[in-house]
Order: C-alpha cells, then structure tokens, then sequence
C-alpha cells in the first residue's frame, strides 16, 4: 500500500512513541525526514537519530528525549503543509510558533530549516509542521 504524506506518518509515530513514553520509534527512512530528524534533535526535542541501511528501504530509528522525570519534551506536533492543501509563507511572513517557544519546520531553496534560520537568511518557503 502506498503512504500519501510519509511526513506526516514520521510526525505521527513521533508523537505516538512521546505519548507512551516509548524509548525509540522506527520509521522508512528518506532524505526529508532524515533532515526533520536533524532539526529536532539540534533543537533538543529528541535525542538523536540514527539510519539503518535494511532491505528493501533504509530504517530511521529516532530516539526519544523526556526530562528527568519522565515528562515528555515534545508537547506538541503538528502537520501543516500537506499533499491536499500546501502552505507556503513569504519571508516577512514566517509564523512563530507560541510566541517563539516551539518550533516551525521549513522547506526552502537552501533545504529544511527552523523559522529562527529562515528568518535569519531572509527566505520563505514550505510550512513543513510546527513542534512545540
């Protein structure tokens, strides 16, 4: 069967492993979501990322990131850009997300990066997904 939005898969076994404190979570590997792993994990929300090269598709294992109680980093994730509807936002207007205390994914020509690096560079793009 094929996946229509495999993002927005990634996105929901990240927070389906964060809502019951699962350790890792394992997923298809691609180019997007390797780099949407890397932000997270230079934006502290997981820990790391590693990918296994599996027969017939490669395997993303992220792992997940709680505080030193258990409780979750990631209260949030959400999916904004998607097959049916893409969201594309001008450089002047790149969202904030909860008043810069989370975290907007943007594809851009330079490749995926946060709302504070595209705000940096002075580029717009793709709204990707919002993590807080």
């Amino acid at each position: 069967m094929t996946m229509t939005d495999p993002v927005a898969d990634m996105l929901t076994r990240i927070r389906n492993a964060s809502i019951a404190y699962h350790d890792a979570a394992s997923m298809p590997s691609s180019k997007v979501k390797v780099n949407v792993a890397r932000i997270l994990e230079e934006e502290g929300y997981i820990t790391g990322y590693r990918v296994e090269d599996t027969s017939p598709q490669a395997t993303l294992h992220v792992t997940m990131k709680y505080g030193p109680n258990r409780e979750r980093v990631i209260a949030g994730l959400r999916r904004i850009s998607k097959p049916g509807l893409r969201v594309y936002v001008k450089r002047d207007e790149i969202p904030r997300v909860l008043g810069g205390l989370g975290v907007a994914i943007l594809s851009t020509n330079d490749g995926l990066m946060t709302d504070r690096t595209a705000r940096r560079a002075g580029v717009g793009g793709e709204v990707i997904a919002y993590v807080w």
